[in-house]
C-alpha cells in the first residue's frame, strides 16, 4: 500500500498538507527527522501514517494523559489499532494491553517519558523484546531549557538512541526558534536529521488585540455573537480561572474550568464536558490543551498576557483546526507585562533569565504592534510575509488621529527631566502627580511635576507605547526597562515637528467566506454525530469534524461512492457510519425537491508550503510560473486565486514579479492614470510598507495595484 493509498483509506483524505508527504518518505527510508509545523497542521499524520505501513511497533512518547487518550481514541475509529500505558490505568488494563503488544496486535503505543525511563521501571526492556519500527516524540521542545514548556523529564529521553540505536526516531513540535531547535536535535542525539518547517501561517485565524479596561465586559461582548460556538478562555492564575468560569456561568454562559491544581477527577470531567460538547468554554491556565485535537474550537481568548509568543501562538493554535474561520483576542495590560517580569527570571541561571526576560518583551511588542500582527508572528518564525494580512485587528482597521503635539512635549519633557533613568509606570505617576512616596522628592519639585493629570493612566500608557512606537522614546532591553529620548525627540520638544496619535479605532469585520450549506441539514447531521459519538464513547469531532458536516450539507452526496469524495470518509469511517449520514442527507434532499450537487465540488487545492531552507531552490519560480501562464489565458487575479488555492495578495505578488521583469506590461494591471501619482507616493514615503501608502492614496487605489507599480518601478531602475 502506498502512502496516499492509506492517508485515504486510514483518513478520508486525497492529498496531504504542507509537507506531510516528504516527512512520511524520510521516515519510511528509516531516517531522523525533525519536523515543525503549525498547530494544527497535521503532525500526528506524519508518524501515524509511518505506522500503518510500516512491519512492528511505533513508540509516541506525548506528555499528557489527555492528549494520549483523544489520538488513540481518533485511531480506534480509524481501524488503526493504538493504546497507551498511563498511570491512569487499572493493573488488569495495562496487562491487557501488555499482552496485545506480545500478540503484535497493536500499532502504536503512547507513553509519557517518565513511563519509560522512570526509576524502577522494566518497560524499556521489554520494548526491547517487541519489534520496534518507529519513535516519535511529540511537543519535542519540551526537552529544551530554552523552550516556552520545558520539562525536566523530556531530558530522560537523551538515552532513547543508545538504547535504539537502529530505530528511526522522528521528533515533532509546533513552536520552536532556532536555539531551541539546535537544544533539541542535541538532546535527542539524532543522526544526520533531515528539517522540515512549514508556514506557520494559519489564514483562517483572525488576530486581535484590545487595551484591556474593564475586561469582564469586554469578554462578554466578544463571547455574545458566539454563544453556540466553542472557545477557550485562557487565564495565567488558577484562582481566576475559578471566578471567571463561575462569572460566566452566571450571565448564563456554559463555562467550566481547568487548572492543574484541581483534583484529578474534576479536570477529567471538566475535559470531557468540553470535548463532548457539553459545555461550550473552558476557562483555563495553560495547564489545559497541549495536543487536544477538538476541531471545532471557534475561538481562542487570553484575558491576560501570555508569557512568550511561542506559547500563545500554540494556544491561538487551537482554534479552527477544522480550517473554519476562528479568532484569537488577546486583552493586553501594561500591568500585565509588569508583573510577569517577576516571573520571568530563573533563580540563579542569569542566561535563561535573560532569553525568557526577551521572549516576554517579544510578546508586549506584539501587543503593542500598530503594524501587521500576523506579519510580526511569522517573521518571529524565521518565515517572510507581506504587511498587511486582511486578516488582523490592524489590517482591517480605520484609525481617526488627533493632534497630540501636546502630549507628547509633555511626555518627552518629563523623561528628559528625570534623566532618562525611570520605566514608563514612574513616568506616568510623574506625570499625574502621583502622591506615591516612590517619586523622588526633588523630582515633585520640578514644573513637569503632574503636568497630565487631566489624562487618564491607561491613557498615557497607550501614548506612550504610540510614542516608542513612532520613535520618539525608545525603551531599553534592560531587566528594568527604561524609557530614553531619541534623535526626533529634540524636533518635537522644539515645537518644529506636530505629533499625532490614534483617537479612534474602527475595526471593519471582515466577512468570512463560507460556501452556501443548507443550515437545516446541518444541524441534522451534528444530531447524527452527536449519536453515533454517544455510542463509540467518544467527543463528536472524532467521528467527523464541522468542516466534513458541513461539506455534506453543501454538496448533498446520495450514495456511498459520493460520500467518499468528502473530506474525512476513509474506508473504515465510511463503512462504519456512512448509511447513517447518508439517511438525513437522502431525507433533507428529498424533502426540499434538491439533488446531489457532487459535480460541484471540486479537488481540495492545497496552498503550497515552503520547504526546508535548504532545499527551495526553483519551487518559488514554479509557483510564479504557474500564475503567469493562467493570466496569460486572459484570467483575473480572483479567479486565478481561486483556481490554485492561493490568497488574491498572493497572486498579485507573483504578477508583481513578471512586470519587473517586464514580462507583464503595468497598463494590464494599474489604469495609466494612476500610475504617476502612486509612482509619486512610493517616491516620497518609501516602498518597505505599503499600508501606509495605501492610508495615503485612499481607498480608489489597491493593494494590488500599489505592489504592481513598485515592480514597474523597480523594473525602470
Amino acid at each position: 500500500m502506498t502512502p496516499i493509498q492509506a492517508l485515504q483509506k486510514y483518513f478520508g483524505y486525497n492529498e496531504f498538507r504542507h509537507q506531510q508527504e516528504a516527512i512520511i518518505q524520510h521516515v519510511l527510508n528509516g531516517q531522523d527527522v525533525l519536523t515543525l509545523m503549525p498547530t494544527g497542521g497535521g503532525k500526528s499524520l506524519c508518524y501515524q501514517l509511518p505506522a500503518v505501513l510500516m512491519n512492528g511497533l511505533t513508540i509516541v512518547i506525548s506528555p499528557l494523559i489527555a492528549l494520549m487518550k483523544d489520538q488513540v481514541d481518533s485511531l480506534n475509529v480509524n481501524g488503526i489499532p493504538a493504546a497507551f500505558l498511563n498511570s491512569s490505568q487499572s493493573p488488569n488494563e495495562q496487562q491487557r494491553i501488555t499482552d496485545q503488544l506480545k500478540n503484535n496486535q497493536i500499532k502504536l503505543l503512547y507513553l509519557a517519558p517518565e513511563r519509560l525511563f522512570g526509576s524502577g521501571s522494566n518497560l524499556i526492556n521489554f520494548l526491547k523484546s517487541l519489534p520496534v519500527c518507529l519513535i516519535a516524540i511529540d511537543e519535542a521542545h519540551c526537552i529544551s531549557h530554552w523552550g516556552h514548556d520545558f520539562r525536566p523529564e523530556y531530558l530522560m529521553l537523551a538515552g532513547l538512541k543508545n538504547e535504539f540505536p537502529k530505530i528511526p526516531v522522528i521528533a515533532l513540535t509546533a513552536t520552536a526558534d532556532k536555539l531551541t531547535r539546535k537544544d533539541i536535535l542535541e538532546k535527542l542525539d539524532l543522526h544526520n536529521p533531515a528539517g522540515f518547517i512549514s508556514s506557520f501561517n494559519r489564514a483562517n485565524i483572525t488576530y486581535r488585540v484590545l487595551p484591556k479596561k474593564n475586561s469582564f465586559n469586554q469578554l462578554l461582548a466578544f463571547l455574545e455573537e458566539r454563544k453556540e460556538d466553542s472557545g477557550i478562555i485562557y487565564c495565567l492564575s488558577r484562582k481566576s480561572t475559578e471566578a471567571l468560569a463561575a462569572d460566566l456561568k452566571e450571565e448564563g454562559f456554559s463555562a467550566e474550568a481547568y487548572h492543574a491544581g484541581m483534583e484529578n477527577a474534576d479536570k477529567a470531567r471538566n475535559q470531557e464536558a468540553f470535548l463532548r460538547d457539553e459545555v461550550k468554554i473552558i476557562v483555563a491556565t495553560i495547564a489545559f490543551g497541549m495536543g487536544i485535537n477538538k476541531s471545532n474550537v471557534r475561538y481562542v481568548v487570553h484575558v491576560d498576557l501570555p508569557k512568550n509568543i511561542e506559547g500563545y501562538y500554540q494556544e491561538t493554535g487551537r482554534a479552527g483546526r477544522d480550517g473554519l474561520p476562528s479568532d484569537a483576542l488577546l486583552l493586553y495590560s501594561y500591568g500585565d507585562a509588569s508583573k510577569l517580569q517577576r516571573f520571568a527570571r530563573v533563580e540563579g541561571n542569569e542566561e535563561q533569565s535573560a532569553i525568557m526576560l526577551k521572549k516576554l518583551d517579544d510578546m508586549v511588542k506584539y501587543s503593542q504592534l500598530q503594524t501587521c500582527r500576523r506579519q510580526y508572528l511569522m517573521q518571529y518564525f524565521d518565515e517572510a510575509f507581506p504587511d498587511n494580512c486582511g486578516s488582523c485587528d490592524i489590517c482591517l482597521s480605520e484609525y481617526e488621529k488627533f493632534d497630540a503635539t501636546l502630549i507628547a512635549q509633555k511626555a518627552l519633557s518629563a523623561v528628559a527631566r528625570v534623566k532618562e533613568r525611570f520605566g514608563s509606570t514612574y513616568v506616568i505617576d510623574f506625570l499625574r502627580g502621583s502622591k506615591n512616596e516612590k517619586i523622588k522628592q526633588e523630582h515633585k519639585q520640578l514644573k513637569t511635576y503632574g503636568i497630565g493629570a487631566d489624562i487618564s493612566k491607561a491613557d498615557w500608557h497607550g501614548y506612550l507605547r504610540e510614542l516608542v512606537t513612532l520613535g520618539y522614546l525608545t525603551v531599553t532591553d534592560d531587566a528594568y526597562p527604561v524609557l530614553k529620548l531619541t534623535a526626533k525627540s529634540d524636533a518635537v520638544l522644539k515645537g518644529l515637528q506636530k505629533v499625532e496619535l490614534i483617537a479612534s479605532q474602527t475595526i471593519e469585520e471582515k466577512q468570512a467566506e463560507v460556501i452556501p450549506y443548507e443550515a437545516g441539514l446541518l444541524n441534522e447531521l451534528k444530531l447524527t454525530r452527536r449519536d453515533i459519538a454517544i455510542n463509540e464513547n467518544v467527543p463528536a469531532y472524532i467521528i467527523l469534524s464541522d468542516a466534513a458536516l458541513m461539506e455534506m450539507a453543501t454538496y448533498l452526496p446520495q450514495t456511498l461512492d459520493e460520500l467518499r469524495l468528502i473530506s474525512g470518509f476513509g474506508d473504515v469511517k465510511l463503512a462504519r457510519y456512512g448509511r447513517e449520514f447518508l439517511i438525513p442527507v437522502k431525507n433533507y434532499a428529498t424533502k426540499h425537491g434538491l439533488s446531489s450537487r457532487m459535480k460541484q465540488k471540486s479537488p481540495k487545492r492545497e496552498r503550497k508550503q515552503r520547504a526546508d531552507r535548504t532545499t527551495t531552490s526553483g519551487r518559488g519560480a514554479d509557483t510564479r510560473l504557474e500564475t503567469f501562464t493562467l493570466f496569460r489565458t486572459g484570467k483575473k487575479v480572483a479567479e486565478i486565486a481561486a483556481e490554485r488555492g492561493l490568497s488574491p495578495m498572493t497572486i498579485e505578488n507573483h504578477l508583481s514579479y513578471f512586470i519587473q521583469r517586464g514580462e507583464i506590461d503595468i497598463a494590464e494591471l494599474v489604469k495609466e492614470e494612476k500610475i504617476p501619482i502612486i509612482k509619486d507616493a512610493v517616491e516620497s514615503y518609501g516602498h518597505e510598507r505599503l499600508a501606509p501608502l495605501k492610508e495615503v492614496l485612499g481607498d480608489d487605489y489597491s493593494y494590488g495595484e500599489i505592489r504592481a507599480v513598485i515592480g514597474w518601478m523597480n523594473k525602470a531602475v
